[in-house]
């Protein structure tokens, strides 16, 4: 692997794995849900950053100018979005937990599961904003830019699936401690606060 194509697997990576929206509601997928349904999930989120990246490396002159303004209307859209996840997520049903019941009896069909996570990293401003970073390290100053933004777009699609499946593997690892009523209850009200955390910090 030349050293380009290195630092582009660390960059995607690290920007796929690090904590934010995507990566909070793949954690509460992940207790709650089948595996299946949290690859959904995941497959969602990843295949939608790797759209974000795609147009991010279409428009990138253009959407450098432009993004002021619509960094701005993003956040707004996003924020919005993410608030109505957290209070739907504080106030989620909680049930004793089983294998079974999670592989069985699914709260969320999987299409609605794959165009949530889809939705959440599309409308998340720091996904293009990663985007557009990347685009400008690793695409633009390519001679063959076309080639270039395949490779970092298929990269960033396979660091996300990491990324995020990572975390939806923990929240699975995390299942069989919320076998309680009480400490689902718990777990959801920290991850609504994370997920306002969140949208704290990106309005800030």
């Amino acid at each position: 692997m030349s050293s380009s194509l290195l630092a582009m697997g660390i960059f995607t990576l690290v920007g796929a794995i690090t904590p934010g929206p995507v990566n909070v509601l793949a954690l509460r997928h992940g207790a709650a849900r089948s595996r299946l349904a949290c690859a959904c999930y995941v497959l969602g989120a990843s295949a939608g950053y790797a759209a974000v990246v795609w147009a991010m490396g279409q428009g990138a002159q253009w959407l450098m100018q432009a993004l002021p303004r619509l960094s701005a209307a993003a956040e707004w859209l996003c924020a919005a979005y993410l608030l109505w996840l957290a209070w739907r997520l504080a106030h989620a049903p909680v049930e004793a937990a089983s294998d079974e019941a999670r592989e069985h009896n699914e709260p969320a069909p999987r299409l609605q599961l794959l165009l949530q996570g889809a939705a959440v990293q599309t409308l998340n401003p720091k996904a293009w904003l990663v985007a557009l970073a990347g685009v400008g390290l690793f695409v633009l100053p390519q001679a063959d830019a076309a080639m270039a933004l395949l490779q970092f777009c298929t990269m960033s699609l396979l660091a996300c699936l990491i990324g995020v499946g990572c975390w939806a593997l923990l929240g699975q690892w995390l299942s069989g401690w919320l076998h309680t009523p009480r400490r689902q209850r718990l777990f959801y009200r920290l991850l609504a606060l994370l997920l306002v955390a969140s949208v704290a910090a990106m309005l800030a």
